[in-house]
């Protein structure tokens, strides 16, 4: 190479994996596993014995964490596949707007308005209307922010003081 023939690498993230892979068959109920590019939740998991073809198979059922949507996949066991990495993080609440998005604090002291009232499926609708009711009633809510593949979901919440 020349002196002028430099390379330059340019990175966008911090270089950290939405995902990261694991063997079929260490995966358990409960835990995580990515089915059509969404994360999910293993609700259940049966495994088939070895064939004629030499691998034992995976049945898993799971549900997406964000949409409640269910999926099904199978899959060799001795195979890897995809588990999203997930992290939780705590905000205190500090306004919800008339369009359902939220002001939050971290324990900081940073805010954030980014996030919206959880929405889409039943359950997250009545996490959503229990949030309005218990922040309009004056209580200081601590809301749990799932983030798991580039997505945010309020998921959880309790009150400090009530």
């Amino acid at each position: 190479m020349s002196e002028h023939d430099h390379e330059t690498f340019q990175s966008a993230d911090s270089g950290a994996s939405l995902t990261f892979p694991q063997q079929a068959g260490t995966i358990r109920k409960n835990g995580f596993i990515v089915i059509k590019n969404r994360p999910c939740k293993v609700v259940d998991v049966s495994t088939s014995k070895t064939g004629k073809h030499g691998h034992a198979k995976c049945n898993f059922t799971a549900v997406d964490i964000f949409t409640g949507k269910k999926y099904e996949d199978m899959m060799p066991s001795s195979h890897n596949c995809d588990v999203p990495n997930i992290s939780r993080a705590e905000f205190t609440l500090l306004d919800i707007n008339e369009e359902g998005f939220v002001t939050l604090m971290a324990e900081n002291g940073d805010t954030r308005e980014d996030l919206t009232l959880p929405k889409g499926t039943d359950d997250s609708e009545k996490l959503a209307a229990q949030l309005r009711e218990q922040f309009q009633g004056g209580n200081e809510l601590i809301v749990s922010v799932l983030k798991s593949m580039g997505e945010e979901m309020i998921n959880s919440f309790k009150a400090v003081n009530a």
